[in-house]
């Protein structure tokens, strides 16, 4: 089966920065404990940056629809309640370099504690060299397991 890609421009902003940590409400980085957890049922992310990109895709918004992992229940903390996350493949375009990466998604109806932004891909991506905050991107994602679309 062949994938079909999409290009999407956006814009690195700065995020909650739970991911990568330690934040204002967690004294650690959810990735940290996360990684073993999603290691155990099939996805290894040990050689991935530890922590986010946050790009913005405005005007286009995205739905995940058929995510290639999906796990439920996660418990990675006592702060809240488990949580279910689904990744899909994708990569990441930085000035002309490809790199290796998933969209990491959070389901919101299990993540109380932040508001989940429409407009924002998460992504966990190889280390890339550089990059800073404001910079332009593009990511590609896989058309068969998330939707776009624009604002209406």
């Amino acid at each position: 089966m062949t994938t079909t890609w999409i290009s999407l421009r956006g814009t690195l902003v700065q995020g909650y920065r739970v991911a990568s940590g330690p934040s204002k409400d967690y004294p650690y980085g959810a990735l940290d404990r996360q990684r073993p957890i999603f290691a155990a049922r099939g996805l290894d992310l040990n050689d991935y940056f530890n922590g986010t990109l946050n790009i913005d895709i405005r005007p286009f918004q995205f739905a995940v629809i058929h995510p290639e992992f999906t796990f439920r229940h996660v418990e990675w903390t006592d702060l809240h309640p488990p949580e279910d996350f689904s990744f899909s493949h994708c990569k990441v375009v930085f000035k002309d370099v490809e790199y290796d990466g998933w969209v990491y998604y959070p389901h919101p109806e299990t993540k109380l504690r932040h508001f989940q932004n429409p407009f924002l891909l998460e992504v966990i991506a190889k280390p890339i060299p550089n990059i800073r905050y404001g910079d332009s991107l593009d990511v590609q994602i896989n058309s068969e397991e998330i939707e776009v679309s624009t604002i209406s």
